[in-house]
């Protein structure tokens, strides 16, 4: 659904289902950033004339000490990348400036995510678009320049939230140490 300029419509951009969250301990100590906790919001959203859309919402910083109990936190980010990346994956990718997102509620491992995107960067079309989706927690990756043996990740992990009910899972790629529900 295309608007009067050739970019998308916001009604166009509907959430689907089977979306997912997860975490991820980070660090970079080689241009100064610390250890932080972020996290990751993934909404398929329904195809457009036939192709797929997904809106990725990266770097959140929730403040969470556990992972069962997120519930009624919310993420403002009110310039791309600070710290929140929002954008949506539609041959392309489209970068939006603003979001906000807030956990609406939470059924163990699901949560509903609400979250309004405005200030369109790249030119998708909609100045600002609203999407609610359950999604369904995938774990925590740990990813540290210090860390070399799953214990230490988890101990780790544990001095930002609490893992209890995560196992190890092999990471796919290889270079971390991924935790997820057992």
């Amino acid at each position: 659904m295309a608007d009067d300029k050739g970019g998308l419509e916001a009604r166009a951009l509907i959430a689907g289902e089977d979306g997912a969250w997860s975490g991820l301990l980070f660090d970079n100590p080689v241009v100064g950033l610390p250890s932080a906790l972020t996290w990751t919001c993934v909404v398929p959203l329904a195809p457009v004339e036939g192709e797929p859309v997904v809106l990725d919402l990266d770097w959140l910083p929730l403040a969470v000490s556990d992972w069962r109990a997120v519930a009624g936190l919310e993420v403002v980010s009110d310039s791309f990348a600070e710290p929140a990346e929002a954008s949506v994956r539609f041959r392309g990718h489209f970068r939006y400036d603003r979001v906000v997102v807030r956990v609406a509620e939470q059924r163990g491992a699901r949560v509903r995510v609400v979250a309004t995107l405005s200030g369109d960067l790249d030119g998708l079309g909609p100045e600002e678009f609203t999407v609610e989706s359950w999604l369904v927690f995938s774990g925590i990756t740990v990813q540290l320049s210090e860390v070399s043996s799953a214990g230490a990740a988890l101990a780790r992990l544990g001095e930002f939230v609490d893992p209890a009910g995560l196992v190890e899972v092999a990471d796919p790629r290889g270079i971390a140490f991924r935790f997820a529900p057992g």
